[in-house]
């Protein structure tokens, strides 16, 4: 097979197109790939397909796959036409998308490259600019949304993650059974959330089994005006209310590490770890010191307890039971002299509807907080996001669960 023949049946380039000549440029390493098209064939408006005059031709040039060692570049003189509906035109190609300088098969690698690493990784071993790989996760990410079928979750997670620093962050809606990310949103404020929830739909939404989600007011409010009986279906998960009372724990232990200091008794220094997780999680090194530095600080270890003690009350499997137990959690933590528990146990008690949802239907925002954590590592690997739109759409690009690569006519209609 001569090298024509054989890269027209590579690149699965059928009539009018024609592979016209395959240039060796030993120098250079690279391969380059002259593809015409027969100037007897009509050519028709890429908008509204009606056969169109030509208009003239325009020199472009794309990157491909690479041939062995050998960067390959496909280049032809694309006619455009003179539409009466849509003025000049350039002609579609069957190997790239419009406005793109890449292959859809080079397209796809950069996808999976984009999978496994950042923008600047996969541009440096790829040899592209940062603004050529960007471009194509921006490209599958618009493809990726725009095929994606209507979202009708059964269960939704609504949850905050940071942008930036200095308190910046997007509202994250997922699918908790798909765990999937239906929507990102700006901010963490009552309307732009409304607004997402009401892309769904009526129907969707009145399919809602259960929203989990942070204490969160403004949460709370949206999910109410748009959700059908959300006062039933509204659930605050054990991550969040949990929490909320390790941050009242932290607060104690700052204000008693910061008493005995004063009195230079260094015992609660470097001690947070030990008192902020579950003592279920702790090695037997560390429950030997927790055990040791509780009786010094009496204040943080009694609000250790409470939150521990709270922590084992999301088991119970009938609804009054659970009540029965919370009631007395409340009781014991609002007449505690501890203010920062006291605080916690009163929103907790103001919310105990949402918590014992999530306790009788079992609901969790586990996924979303793993999701939480799947973003923050995107954050971290591409060392920050210059604006909202990339960080969203990175998002997108990995957890929207989206079918991101193109489609390309003659390969899907002619595979190999």
């Amino acid at each position: 097979m001569r090298d024509k023949e054989l890269y027209q049946k590579i690149l699965c380039i059928d009539s009018p197109w024609l592979v016209k000549e395959v240039t060796l440029e030993s120098k250079s390493n690279t391969i380059e790939v002259e593809i015409c098209r027969d100037d007897k064939e009509s050519v028709n408006c890429p908008k509204c397909n009606k056969v169109c005059p030509r208009y003239d031709e325009v020199e472009r040039r794309w990157r491909h796959l690479d041939t062995c060692q050998y960067q390959t570049i496909l280049k032809s003189r694309v006619p455009r036409v003179k539409c009466i509906k849509h003025k000049v035109q350039q002609v579609s190609v069957p190997w790239a998308e419009k406005n793109s300088r890449l292959t859809l098969l080079f397209e796809s690698l950069i996808i999976d490259w984009l999978k496994e690493a950042s923008i600047s990784a996969v541009s440096k071993q790829l040899k592209l600019s940062w603004k050529q790989v960007d471009g194509v996760l921006q490209r599958a990410v618009t493809r990726g949304l725009a095929r994606r079928a209507k979202q009708t979750p059964k269960r939704l997670g609504i949850d905050e993650t940071s942008f930036q620093k200095r308190h910046e962050y997007v509202t994250v809606i997922t699918d908790m059974v798909a765990g999937t990310v239906i929507d990102v949103i700006d901010d963490r404020k009552k309307i732009p959330l409304e607004k997402s929830l009401k892309k769904l739909g009526k129907e969707a939404l009145s399919r809602i089994d259960c929203v989990a989600m942070d204490i969160h007011k403004p949460y709370i409010s949206a999910v109410k005006n748009v959700v059908p009986d959300a006062g039933a279906k509204i659930a605050f998960d054990k991550f969040h209310v949990i929490a909320h009372l390790t941050k009242a724990v932290n607060k104690i232990r700052k204000e008693e590490h910061d008493a005995l200091m004063e009195e230079g008794d260094e015992s609660l220094k470097g001690s947070r770890f030990l008192w902020i997780t579950g003592k279920e999680n702790l090695r037997s090194e560390q429950e030997s010191e927790l055990k040791k530095i509780k009786s010094i600080a009496v204040k943080t270890s009694e609000a250790w307890m409470f939150k521990e003690y709270a922590r084992g009350l999301w088991s119970f499997p009938a609804k009054q039971y659970a009540l029965r137990a919370w009631k007395k959690w409340y009781s014991e933590a609002s007449q505690s002299e501890l203010t920062p528990i006291k605080k916690a146990a009163e929103m907790i008690n103001n919310h105990l509807q949402g918590i014992l949802i999530a306790i009788t239907k079992n609901a969790t925002n586990a996924k979303g907080e793993s999701m939480n954590n799947k973003i923050q590592h995107l954050k971290k690997i591409a060392y920050g996001f210059r604006n909202r739109r990339r960080f969203k759409n990175a998002i997108f690009f990995h957890c929207g669960g989206l079918d991101l690569y193109p489609k390309a006519m003659n390969l899907i209609e002619n595979p190999l």
